[in-house]
């Protein structure tokens, strides 16, 4: 119990992004930037979303899920990470240590299996139209956003309390511009072995089994569409399906990099550029990906600018 206390006791020091960096104020703008455009993409999306009815559909009410993901990803660690440069601070509290935690395996959880789910949604799209509006009815949907939500707060209270119930009494430096969980149990005093363990065993299952969903919904969705006649119906379906196949490999990539290659095989600053890439790089894309490549979204903002007064050719 001393140790626990001891712990809460003790604010956590993190190293930051931009030690490494001899040009810190040039990579301190270009994040600052990213950060800014995330924000802007995907709040846009959601509004659009909300606004035009054609986008009521369940498509895209699992996509304004993601795009709340992706506002959430960069606000729990780039806002601290500028504090902290601007300030010249490198230290968090325990407990914002501890959010940090929780709110990112929250998101990182829930953003896995909406993505498998997202892929079913396609599956049903392509391969069963006639049935779709069975299948994805509003209530189905629903249950589907409710339960990746639950299974990512489920996972992120476990993973939160036990990874700070760990004594930390030798270093406090994380070796990270934000607290993630491997980074911090290095730091531990205590074994670790058999959570880190339990941890990898868990990825994989995290991992692995939307992954596979993916695999085999793609797997059909690919057979179905080579068989249509119709070119126009072949090139919609590829279209659709190939804006969520580049956001699946841009998460997965990184997620699967952090949580699956065992750390001997990964250094702090390699951990660092890749968490950088799935907390920020991936939420400033997603919005580009579906918007540019998505004719409805397309239509639907420049329904809204032409509200605006706007006239875009």
């Amino acid at each position: 119990m001393g140790d626990v206390n001891q712990s809460v006791a003790s604010d956590f020091i993190l190293v930051g992004l931009f030690s490494r960096s001899g040009s810190h104020q040039l990579l301190f703008s270009l994040v600052d930037a990213m950060f800014i455009m995330g924000l802007l993409g995907n709040t846009l999306l959601l509004f659009l979303i909300h606004m035009d009815s054609r986008l009521h559909t369940p498509m895209y009410l699992l996509l304004s899920q993601l795009s709340l993901f992706d506002i959430g990803f960069p606000l729990v660690t780039i806002p601290k990470m500028a504090s902290d440069f601007l300030q010249g601070e490198v230290s968090i509290s325990f407990g914002g240590c501890a959010a940090q935690i929780f709110f990112l395996t929250l998101m990182g959880v829930a953003e896995s299996i909406l993505l498998a789910l997202m892929s079913y949604d396609r599956y049903v799209a392509v391969c069963h139209p006639l049935q779709y509006p069975l299948l994805m009815r509003r209530q189905v949907c629903l249950l589907m956003v409710g339960f990746s939500w639950l299974a990512g707060v489920l996972n992120a209270s476990i993973q939160t309390s036990i990874t700070l119930h760990f004594p930390y009494c030798a270093s406090r430096i994380v070796d990270h511009f934000f607290c993630e969980v491997p980074a911090l149990l290095k730091l531990s005093c205590a074994d670790t072995s058999a959570y880190e363990l339990a941890l990898s065993t868990s990825g994989v299952l995290i991992l692995v089994l939307p992954l596979s969903l993916i695999a085999i919904s793609y797997g059909r969705v690919l057979g179905t569409v080579l068989h249509m006649c119709s070119q126009e119906a072949r090139s919609k379906a590829f279209t659709t399906c190939s804006s969520h196949i580049t956001v699946v490999g841009l998460f997965y990539g990184a997620a699967v990099f952090m949580y699956m290659v065992p750390g001997a095989y990964h250094s702090p600053h390699q951990d660092n550029m890749v968490s950088l890439f799935y907390s920020l790089v991936t939420p400033t894309l997603n919005p580009l990906i579906y918007s540019l490549r998505n004719r409805e979204v397309r239509m639907a903002l420049v329904k809204v600018l032409s509200r605006a007064g706007f006239r875009p050719e």
